[in-house]
């Protein structure tokens, strides 16, 4: 893969924040990728966010399927959500690379911004939606609009679809690890960081799997219990941005120090809030067998080398988070409807027979399972542009 097609920053004339786009690879002329608000957030990792976005978009290729491949692109914007400025930056942002979302990106919600912000914020800023580029595309767009947004007001248990898909997503790559080598899903231990949108539907769907989810952190720290966590009343006891309210723990629930999630004794890590959570300092603390990345580029290059040499298997981001980016493109083309059990359906089948190709083409290679999903889009990328015209 060669440089990315685009690259701009931004600085906000009010407060000098600012925000970065990557358009990594367009597809018939569009690309995909979340836009993200995080104090300290930089160029260099939107890059790689948009990346990795290229490459979810590749794996998801299904020859038979409505649902097209698009570029690989990502916003990043500096600043902490909580701000009091966010919103307004946010909306000036929009403002400024509107020309990008009306022509080649398609965005939604990432890391500190829910989608209801973004749509809030686009239509302030001038936006017919945050996806309108693909619109071209599709062939009843009245049809494929409406379907989305009826898959959008669908809820399961109080909780948003759009919500629930990705962790859906999440914990069948854990389970498709654990069916792989045979070890039994009940008693099997989890500790996620981070109990947002990622990370509180990965530890719902994990729970009623089996598991036991014996950690969970948020920025005020860990939670754990070695019997394991009421996963329920924790999310129940979320706020907007993941943090538990403390007063609905358990007596023996324990309140550790933040960093306590890597420690934890458990089988499977989910990282599931920022990016670089696992370094090549902390990376000694984890004794866990698999690291499973709900988060965006979670664990260091270095750190997974390490991690690999003491037979910890990280699980990449660019498959096991690919789930929500799937789903709203399965749902606009028509491949799936507005309909809870069909999502969760498709989105296991399809999770299952991408990791279980992964993990296949790892341990034939004998490599990383990382490098394994390079390989199998390397693979797919002249197909695709044999059929789409990659990266015009």
């Amino acid at each position: 893969m060669t440089t990315p097609l685009l690259s701009l920053t931004w600085t906000d004339h009010v407060t000098g924040r600012q925000g970065h786009l990557v358009v990594d690879r367009l597809v018939r002329g569009v690309s995909s990728g979340g836009l993200r608000m995080r104090e300290g957030c930089t160029l260099e990792e939107v890059a790689g966010l948009a990346r990795g976005m290229t490459m979810k978009e590749a794996l998801h290729y299904n020859p038979d399927g409505r649902y097209i491949p698009l570029g690989g692109a990502k916003g990043g914007i500096d600043c902490d959500p909580q701000d009091p400025r966010a919103y307004g930056i946010l909306v000036r942002y929009l403002r400024a690379v509107r020309p990008y979302i009306e022509t080649m990106w398609t965005t939604g919600e990432d890391l500190g911004l829910t989608q209801d912000i973004v749509d809030r914020a686009a239509a302030e800023a001038g936006l017919v939606s945050s996806i309108q580029a693909v619109y071209p595309l599709l062939d009843d767009e009245v049809t494929a609009r409406r379907r989305l947004a009826d898959a959008f007001a669908v809820e399961v248990d109080g909780i948003g679809l759009d919500e629930l898909v990705g962790g859906c997503g999440v914990a069948e790559s854990v389970l498709v690890a654990l069916d792989r080598a045979a070890v039994a899903y009940e008693g099997t231990r989890v500790s996620v960081q981070g109990l947002g949108t990622m990370g509180g539907a990965s530890a719902r769907f994990l729970a009623r799997a089996g598991l036991k989810i014996v950690a969970v952190a948020d920025v005020k720290g860990t939670v754990a219990n070695p019997a394991g966590l009421d996963v329920d009343a924790l999310l129940a006891a979320r706020d907007s941005y993941g943090t538990v309210d403390r007063t609905a723990l358990r007596p023996d629930d324990l309140e550790l120090p933040g960093d306590a999630w890597l420690s934890i004794d458990a089988e499977v890590l989910v990282p599931a809030a920022v990016s670089y959570a696992v370094d090549t300092a902390n990376q000694a603390q984890i004794t866990a067998r698999w690291i499973v990345e709900a988060a965006n580029m979670p664990v260091l290059p270095d750190a997974e080398e390490l991690l690999a040499r003491r037979g910890i298997t990280v699980l990449p981001d660019v498959v096991v988070n690919s789930g929500t980016n799937a789903w709203w493109w399965w749902t606009l083309f028509g491949d799936i409807d507005a309909d809870a059990d069909e999502a969760f359906a498709y989105t296991r089948r399809s999770m299952r027979a991408l990791i279980d190709q992964m993990l296949a083409r790892a341990e034939a290679d004998g490599t990383t399972p990382r490098a394994a999903a390079h390989a199998i889009v390397a693979d797919r990328l002249p197909v695709i542009a044999e059929r789409f015209g990659w990266y015009r």
